[in-house]
């Protein structure tokens, strides 16, 4: 993993979006017929998940549909490593530690809002079991949810997070999990229960993307192939797969270290009366600037909080041989 530098309004964002469990907008200042969107971070394996919260909060809001806030944990670390001080990109500021099994103070109020955006990650604390509760009810009841890359590395052992995001990686994730499931080269879709583990990924690349269900509302108008900006792919991705539509999915190749099979890159999945958007997309900076990503985030989280699409095809969509990137500062 490379060290990143942040710009320095990045940081000053993160203050201003809290670096404690508080809600950044307060609901009285939320304009009217807006999608209220609650983005959920501070504890991921990837040093750039301040800046990439940023990210998706300004791409949602640019949409000029969401109104946006954040709810950061207690404390913040990458990995196994605790942050004790900013700034967020310096290793000085971590220090190695046994992650705690529970975050006893994660208490979001999940009903305030039409979608929740997980940019957890590996080893995320548990949240305590009056949350999980919550948030189980707040999806049954017809809550939106929105799953980032490695948030589906989030809480192995949680049997309903499990069944909401489809499908999942690392953790100890393996064939008890639930299937392997992907597409061979014959256009079949395979769910393959035999013994192994749970997520994988190759080196960092370019790829594309095919599109396997061209009428859902997230996809619609979409380019049947596109090339998606250098990030992971991730693959041997397994779960329950219940209720579950693979919207996308990208090829890993063996020359970059990949399975050689077609990988589930872009999922929906339905949870009682909760809808549920999964995208593996998002490794790094390079990833949530690509015009696919953000495309099909903002379109997911619409879709997620509302059941339908508005969001257009941009015209700087990417083609089938050029991905397209828009510069974050």
């Amino acid at each position: 993993m490379n060290k990143i530098m942040f710009s320095g309004f990045i940081i000053i964002s993160l203050f201003i979006t809290g670096c404690s469990s508080t809600i950044t907008s307060t609901q009285s200042a939320i304009p009217k017929g807006k999608i209220k969107a609650l983005i959920i971070d501070g504890q991921n394996n990837h040093y750039e998940w301040p800046k990439t919260t940023f990210m998706m909060k300004t791409q949602l809001e640019e949409t000029g549909l969401f109104d946006v806030s954040v709810y950061r944990t207690e404390k913040t670390w990458r990995g196994d490593k605790l942050l004790v001080s900013y700034p967020l990109n310096d290793d000085k500021k971590y220090v190695k530690v046994k992650n705690p099994e529970t975050d006893p103070n994660f208490k979001p109020n999940f009903k305030d809002y039409d979608v929740v955006i997980s940019n957890f990650g590996w080893k995320t604390a548990n949240w305590p079991k009056s949350t999980q509760v919550e948030f189980v009810e707040y999806m049954k009841n017809g809550g939106g949810f929105v799953s980032i890359h490695a948030a589906n590395n989030a809480f192995p052992d949680w049997k309903e997070y499990n069944q909401m995001i489809g499908l999942g990686g690392w953790g100890g994730r393996n064939h008890d999990s639930g299937p392997y499931v992907y597409y061979d080269n014959n256009g079949q879709l395979i769910r393959d229960s035999q013994k192994g583990n749970g997520g994988g990924h190759g080196t960092k690349h370019q790829f594309t993307l095919t599109i396997r269900e061209a009428n859902h509302p997230i996809t619609q108008g979409l380019p049947k192939f596109w090339l998606h900006s250098t990030d992971e792919l991730y693959d041997k991705l397994r779960g329950p797969a219940e209720n579950m539509t693979i919207l996308a999915t990208a090829f890993a190749s063996k020359a970059e270290k990949g399975t050689n099979r077609h990988e589930p890159i872009l999922m929906t999945i339905e949870y009682h009366k909760g809808r549920i958007f999964h995208s593996t997309l998002g490794h790094d900076s390079r990833g949530f600037a690509g015009v696919g990503f953000i495309t099909t985030f903002t379109r997911g989280a619409e879709w997620a909080a509302t059941g339908k699409v508005s969001i257009p095809v941009p015209q700087d969509f990417p083609t089938i041989d050029k991905s397209i990137s828009r510069k974050f500062n």
